[in-house]
């Protein structure tokens, strides 16, 4: 690697130290005025720019789909040569701890039972109709655009690492853009800082509110208080198991954890299938896919240009998830990169595009239709407790349900591994950048950012952080937004040169 490599890399290494140090102090000793600025920046970006969010991430499903059905589908993301390093299963099981995992756990029963008091479609609050345009939401913001905008960093980062010996960093992307020498100046040092704020921030504010669903699921189970203290206790606890399991490596520590997450996702789904209401799972699953399907292009392009309840759920929900996803995209694309060698496009394009959006839509399918027919048929209300704290969700479900308190404590388990796998990848890939882009970066490094999140996560738990954090972090969207398109770019200019010379 190359001094200038060196250099720019270590300056890239300390300026997001210091960029995250300083924001965090913000919060520390002016919660008030960082909560406004937080919660006034990102409005403005939604109001302004809510239209980009929905094009760029509908671009980027077309740009998935097109390339799966291009003359290129049968590239390999490296060398002719090159087969896949990991199985299937294990690389399934790896991207989707990595990108979703948590997620589904804090929303899976929650997010239905919320749209379902409150639907934007029009639908009589608590009704039927409510209830399948809830479970239509769900499915719709779970669906094929979150992984569209991870698929689009990952394949060309995969391809110019395992193809042309390209530094894991994300200015790598623009080297067929602006030439190496532009990526090893100032513009890259902005690239690389950006993308390692907006995950380390993205990671820090997950571990903080997983801990939050970690600290109910125990009050649940054995009726331990909420307090500081235990949810400091937990985010060490989760500090040791993530960063220990990132040192080990891939193969054995990331690998082993998300294949373990996706056997106890198993479990549990199977469990909820045959102790719930089976028929209506099935029976939901069929509809949430057909209402997925019909009104896709509708959802992917609404805007509210009149204002209304629409532009409320647009803000709160949709574009909040958008610009959540691209926050995210970085580290997701990243870490997706390094466990894809070998892939062809088009295998790549399925296993990362379509087979993660059928997981979500099965996970969405039992748990939420589970929560929505004790609301609608047995008359239980969940929903109510739900909306005041959405981390309650799957366990205030299971208390109504045979095999509860057995499924809950398993829960806790799927949890714990779900965001060790997210934070142990995250903890890998902020390493990579900064360490030149080494695909096997130092164990030192390692270290230094688990230690680091989890320090951070408990400031911010302690003085109430967390949330404004989150939303600071995602005014990182727009600029990666554009990122994404230029990388979308790159990737084709870069196969249609090499087409051209022969190389493919």
């Amino acid at each position: 690697m190359s001094e200038n490599h060196s250099s720019k890399s270590n300056s890239v290494y300390f300026i997001s130290i210091l960029i995250t140090f300083a924001i965090v102090a913000w919060g520390l000793f002016s919660p008030d005025s960082f909560g406004n600025f937080a919660n006034s920046l990102f409005g403005g970006l939604t109001k302004y720019f809510g239209w980009g969010y929905l094009l760029t991430m509908n671009s980027f499903v077309v740009f998935c789909i097109v390339m799966a059905f291009s003359r290129f589908r049968h590239v390999r993301l490296g060398n002719p040569e090159d087969r896949p390093e990991h199985s299937n299963i294990s690389w399934f099981a790896m991207l989707f701890s990595a990108g979703m995992g948590v997620g589904l756990v804090f929303y899976g029963a929650g997010e239905p039972l919320i749209h379902f008091g409150s639907t934007p479609f029009g639908a009589e609050p608590g009704s039927i109709q409510a209830a399948r345009d809830a479970m239509q939401i769900s499915f719709f913001h779970w669906g094929l655009h979150p992984w569209a905008g991870y698929a689009v960093i990952a394949m060309p980062m995969a391809y110019y690492q395992f193809r042309r010996n390209s530094p894991g960093l994300i200015s790598s992307l623009f080297i067929p853009l602006v030439g190496e020498k532009a990526v090893d100046g100032f513009f890259g040092k902005f690239i690389d800082v950006l993308a390692i704020f907006a995950t380390l921030a993205g990671i820090t504010t997950s571990l903080g509110l997983g801990t939050l669903q970690l600290n109910s699921g125990l009050t649940e189970i054995v009726g331990l208080d909420r307090t500081t203290a235990i949810q400091i206790a937990i985010i060490v606890i989760l500090a040791v198991l993530y960063t220990g399991s990132a040192v080990l490596g891939i193969d054995k520590g990331i690998k082993f954890v998300a294949n373990l997450n996706l056997l106890i996702c198993l479990v549990l789904m199977v469990a909820l299938f045959f102790v719930g209401p089976s028929i209506s799972i099935l029976d939901s699953l069929m509809t949430g896919i057909g209402d997925f399907i019909s009104g896709f292009v509708k959802e992917s392009f609404s805007m509210a240009p009149y204002g209304g309840k629409y532009g409320e759920h647009l803000k709160n929900w949709t574009l909040y998830y958008w610009a959540w996803w691209i926050a995210w995209a970085p580290f997701v694309g990243s870490f997706v990169a390094r466990i894809s060698r070998g892939r062809t496009i088009a295998e790549f394009v399925a296993g990362v595009l379509i087979v993660p959006a059928l997981g979500s839509f099965t996970w969405f399918a039992i748990f939420g239709t589970s929560a929505l027919h004790l609301q609608l048929v047995q008359g239980i209300d969940i929903a109510t407790e739900v909306t005041k704290d959405i981390s309650v969700g799957i366990f205030a479900l299971y208390r109504h349900y045979p095999l509860g308190f057995i499924m809950s404590v398993i829960m806790l388990v799927l949890i714990t591994t779900f965001f060790v796998t997210s934070a142990n990848s995250a903890t890998f890939v902020l390493s990579m950048y900064s360490n030149h882009g080494d695909l096997n970066p130092s164990k030192s490094k390692m270290g230094v950012w688990g230690i680091l999140m989890a320090a951070l996560a408990i400031v911010l738990l302690m003085t109430g952080g967390l949330q404004n954090l989150q939303t600071v972090s995602l005014t990182a969207a727009p600029p990666f937004a554009i990122i994404m398109v230029c990388a979308c770019v790159s990737l084709w200019k870069s196969l249609n040169k090499d087409e051209h010379e022969g190389k493919l």
